[in-house]
């Protein structure tokens, strides 16, 4: 049944679904349930075992040792869970469960900007698994003060620095990264696509990455007479274009024949592609060998969103076009903020507060 619901989504979101269904497929017989058995209160008390708040007995201890799921996931999951258990009910399984997702809400100013025609928006589908939304002002996950710095002088390997400076100056994803070919990199001005005059790059959805690197914006993209097109656009640096030729001219191996950027440059898979999980490891080592505490890719992506937004005065559209975020809403919501030594701050409090500034 969960193969059956999954074939009917697309590959991305198949993949992200099937992790989510399998835990909650192994709770289900650690609970005497079934998917034919299992009613409405089983499912939010399911939902609140993985980390979602849930006022009433969860249970027996589930997924012991392991942390709960965060905001965004426990959405993901109560997503899979209300698609599952209505593509049963359409087949005739468990119907009772499947009626009462059928349930609808007045639409948000978030839906109405969403939808293509939201003005005329009168009611949306609800989901009674989600949890309710927490909103983050601030992102707390930065890299310590310095990292780029510290690694850069650090890192031998051009290779090594031409990534780091990648992640701090393009605010890359680490699969957008290393998902990366060079037929996508058009860093010179004026470049045959037509579609940025200054250097920039083309961000591409491929599920035929031979190290499975996969980038998580989905947009259409194509190939024109040796010319990619599309895909999500981003700008590039004078520093990012330095370190990428130091790189191409030293270190890149003359033979690859899989077309793709980061390549490994030692041991017996020299020259094949180098993968995210190579990537984060290298980044979490040199970060306890340089006592800067844990570093992680994702990390410079969120410096870079505060960056940008604060640059730009809180225009999170300028943001949000420069990182490829989804939209200007997230950006405002993780990465609005307002540095409480600023002086305009500083000036409005003491207004309110009665004291000379």
């Amino acid at each position: 049944m969960a193969d059956s619901f999954l074939r009917a989504c697309d590959v991305g979101t198949a993949r992200t679904y099937a992790y989510l269904l399998v835990d909650h497929l192994r709770w289900l017989p650690y609970e005497g349930l079934s998917p034919e058995t299992v009613t409405l209160y089983d499912l939010e008390r399911y939902m609140g075992a993985v980390g979602a708040e849930f006022n009433g007995p969860i249970g027996q201890p589930w997924r012991a040792g392991k942390k709960p799921y965060q905001q965004r996931t426990l959405e993901t999951a109560a997503a899979a869970l209300k698609g599952f258990y209505n593509h049963q009910g359409k087949l005739g399984i468990n119907e009772a469960v499947a009626g009462e997702f059928g349930g609808t809400r007045l639409p948000t100013k978030a839906d109405r900007n969403r939808a293509l025609l939201g003005h005329i928006l009168k009611e949306m589908p609800t989901n009674k698994l989600r949890p309710k939304r927490v909103v983050r002002r601030r992102h707390p996950k930065l890299p310590p003060e310095g990292a780029r710095e510290v690694l850069l002088e650090d890192f031998k390997t051009a290779r090594d620095r031409m990534v780091v400076t990648w992640l701090d100056d393009g605010g890359f994803r680490i699969g957008e990264l290393t998902g990366m070919h060079l037929v996508d990199l058009h860093l010179r001005e004026n470049a045959q696509c037509g579609e940025c005059s200054s250097a920039h790059v083309h961000i591409c959805h491929r599920e035929t990455n031979v190290n499975r690197s996969r980038v998580k914006t989905k947009q259409d993209w194509s190939i024109r007479s040796g010319v990619v097109q599309g895909g999500k656009i981003r700008r590039a640096s004078p520093a990012m274009v330095h370190t990428y030729f130091a790189y191409m001219t030293t270190e890149y191996p003359p033979d690859a024949k899989h077309g793709m950027l980061l390549v490994n440059l030692c041991g017996p898979t020299a020259g094949l592609p180098w993968t995210t999980d190579s990537a984060r490891k290298l980044l979490k080592r040199a970060g306890y060998r340089l006592d800067l505490g844990p570093v992680r890719p994702h990390m410079f992506r969120h410096q870079f969103g505060s960056d940008v937004l604060d640059a730009a005065g809180g225009n999170a559209v300028i943001a949000r076009d420069a990182g490829g975020w989804a939209s200007a809403q997230t950006v405002e919501e993780i990465y609005g903020h307002v540095d409480v030594h600023d002086p305009a701050f500083v000036t409005a409090l003491n207004a309110v507060w009665g004291e000379s500034s």
